[in-house]
C-alpha cells in the first residue's frame, strides 16, 4: 500500500467522520445538561433539506449553511418545548421528532430530488498543507471539515476549563441542587438543546452541500443514530467523541477501499460495516457498565420541573 493511498484513505476518513463528529458534539452538550434528544436523525434530515434548498435558491453555499443551522435550531426548540418546558418524556419526544423530521424533509424536499449544487471544495491552507503526511490530511479539506475541528476544540475547552461548562455539568448531575443554588436550569437546558440542534443542522447541511452536494430522501442513512451511540461509546468525553467519529468514518468508507483492492464480497455486506462497528462497540460497553455509569450525567432523560 503506497503512502499516497494511505493519505487519501485518512483524508476521506475525516470527510466521512465530520457529520458524525458534529452531531455527537452537539448531543454531548445536550446530554451533559441532563437532556437526551433522540431526534438527531430527523433534525439532520431537516437540516440537509433546508441547507440544500437555501443554497439552491440563493446561489450561496453559506446561506445554505445558515438555513441548515436555523432549521436544526428550530427543530431542537420544538423538542425543548416538549421535553424541557412541558417536562414530557424525553424518549418519546425525541422519537416523535425523528418521525416528524423524516416526514417533513421528504415532503418539503420532494420537488428538489435530483437537483445538484456546486458544493464546498477543498481549501489548502498555505504552508500547513505542505507538511509531509499530516498536511494533505488535516490542512487540505473543505471549510466545514475545518469548522468541525474548531468546534471540537471549543467544546473541549468549554467543558474542561470554563465556568459555563461547570454550570452545565452541575445541571446535568442534579438540576434540583443547581436550582437551589440559583442557577437558571431551564435556560441552561434550552441553550444546550439549541446548541445540539445547531450542530445537527450543520451536519445535515454538510451532507447535502459538501459530502454529496445534492438532496435525496433519507440521505442521513442512520448517521443520527450512530452519533447517539457514539456519545455513549465516548462516555461523554470530547476526546473520545473525536476518536469514535473517525473510527465510524473509516468503517463507512472501508467497503470502497476493500472493493478497490478487489475483494470479492457483496457490496451490501461491506456497506453494513459502520452499523456492525456500532453494535460491536455497544456490546463492548455493556461488558463494563461500571465505567459508563461513572461518567453518565445522573439526571439524563429525567423530566424536571423547578420548585420555584
Amino acid at each position: 500500500m503506497s503512502m499516497d493511498l494511505i493519505i487519501n484513505i485518512l483524508s476521506a476518513t475525516l470527510v466521512a467522520g465530520t457529520p458524525l463528529l458534529l452531531v455527537a458534539l452537539g448531543e454531548l452538550i445536550c446530554e451533559r445538561s441532563g437532556v437526551l434528544n433522540l431526534g438527531q436523525e430527523g433534525m439532520m434530515l431537516v437540516g440537509a433539506m433546508a441547507g440544500f434548498i437555501g443554497a439552491l435558491t440563493t446561489g450561496s453555499l453559506m446561506w445554505g449553511v445558515v438555513a441548515g443551522v436555523a432549521a436544526g435550531v428550530a427543530m431542537s426548540l420544538l423538542f425543548a418545548l416538549m421535553a424541557v418546558t412541558l417536562a414530557a418524556n424525553q424518549y418519546a419526544a425525541g422519537l416523535a421528532l425523528t418521525i416528524f423530521g423524516t416526514g417533513l424533509s421528504a415532503f418539503v424536499g420532494s420537488d428538489y430530488v435530483g437537483h445538484t449544487v456546486d458544493g464546498f471544495t477543498r481549501i489548502a491552507i498555505p504552508l500547513l498543507s505542505d507538511i509531509p503526511v499530516l498536511g494533505p490530511i488535516l490542512f487540505n479539506q473543505d471549510l466545514l471539515v475545518y469548522a468541525s475541528l474548531v468546534m471540537f476544540v471549543v467544546v473541549y475547552v468549554f467543558l474542561r476549563y470554563s465556568r459555563g461548562g461547570l454550570l452545565l455539568r452541575a445541571v446535568g448531575e442534579s438540576p434540583e441542587a443547581a436550582n437551589a443554588n440559583g442557577m437558571p436550569v431551564l435556560l441552561i437546558r434550552y441553550l444546550a438543546v439549541g446548541f445540539g440542534g445547531a450542530m445537527t443542522g450543520l451536519a445535515g447541511a454538510y451532507l447535502s452541500l459538501a459530502y454529496t452536494p445534492m438532496w435525496s430522501e433519507g440521505m442521513s442513512a442512520g448517521r443520527g443514530w450512530i452519533a447517539l451511540a457514539l456519545v455513549v461509546f465516548a462516555t461523554w468525553r470530547p476526546g473520545r467523541v473525536l476518536f469514535g467519529a473517525y473510527l465510524f468514518g473509516v468503517a463507512s468508507i472501508l467497503h470502497l477501499v476493500l472493493q478497490g483492492f478487489g475483494w470479492d464480497i457483496s457490496p451490501e455486506l461491506l456497506a453494513m460495516l459502520p452499523y456492525l462497528v456500532t453494535i460491536i462497540v455497544l456490546v463492548l460497553l455493556s461488558s463494563n457498565p461500571t465505567r459508563t455509569r461513572l461518567n453518565t450525567p445522573l439526571s439524563i432523560g429525567q423530566p424536571y420541573r423547578p420548585s420555584r
